[in-house]
């Protein structure tokens, strides 16, 4: 299963870890290195399906559907019919 939020999309990204010193001196440098994001496997129960459905989704998709709502965000993302 890849690491990929179901409602922003959000995924990892590859980043490296490069210091100023580093850029100044030419010395000493340091590899890439993979930024997960913050995903999280919630199971939320929506009244107007009357069932629980499974996600992953990031700390920002939870933010989003506390916004918005669980429903109209699902929907959106074409998760529930």
């Amino acid at each position: 299963m890849a690491r990929v939020c179901e409602i922003t999309g959000k995924h990892s990204q590859v980043g490296g870890g490069y210091s100023n010193r580093t850029r100044a001196t030419k010395f000493n440098p340091t590899g890439k290195r993979r930024r997960q994001v913050n995903l999280q496997t919630r199971t939320l129960f929506i009244p107007e399906l009357g069932k629980k459905i499974t996600i992953t989704v990031s700390a920002k998709g939870l933010k989003t559907m506390k916004k918005r709502g669980a429903y109209i965000t699902l929907k959106a993302a074409g998760l529930v019919q």
